[in-house]
């Protein structure tokens, strides 16, 4: 199992308990009967994040998280996982929570994604924020 989180510059973001956090998503996957490979999570700008959500997905919109599956293996999850630290900030302000929250919350969408979660359909994006809560309670549960 490989983790690992990259600070794309100008972005400066102070990320809390790393060992905690790669030992909650490695639970996550786990639970639903899968391996964590490489999978590394790009911290970056709001402008980095749309550039690429131009380049490879062709949609003119600013987004929190974009999530590429590399993986070859269908019970191993792998992927590259950007995510606009600028969206996470102002979300967290929107929401009321704390920027660390709202972080946990993007990066447990990113991974539902590679395990296969949906959310395009109402009832896909129901069951993601469902998914999305049990992590951040898990979350919680972890020493």
């Amino acid at each position: 199992m490989a983790v690992s989180f990259h600070l794309m510059p100008p972005i400066q973001f102070r990320l809390s308990d790393r060992a905690k956090l790669k030992r909650w998503i490695k639970t996550i996957v786990e639970n639903h009967h899968k391996s964590l490979g490489e999978t590394s999570f790009i911290l970056c700008s709001d402008e980095y994040l749309y550039q690429i959500n131009m380049e490879y997905l062709q949609h003119n919109t600013y987004t929190d998280i974009i999530t590429f599956d590399n993986s070859d293996n269908p019970g191993i999850i792998e992927g590259d996982i950007f995510i606009s630290i600028e969206r996470v900030v102002d979300n967290a302000k929107k929401y009321g929570v704390s920027p660390d929250e709202e972080l946990r919350r993007v990066v447990a969408h990113g991974i539902l994604h590679l395990l296969g979660f949906k959310d395009k359909k109402t009832e896909e994006q129901a069951l993601m924020r469902q998914k999305e809560e049990e992590c951040l309670l898990l979350f919680k549960s972890l020493l």
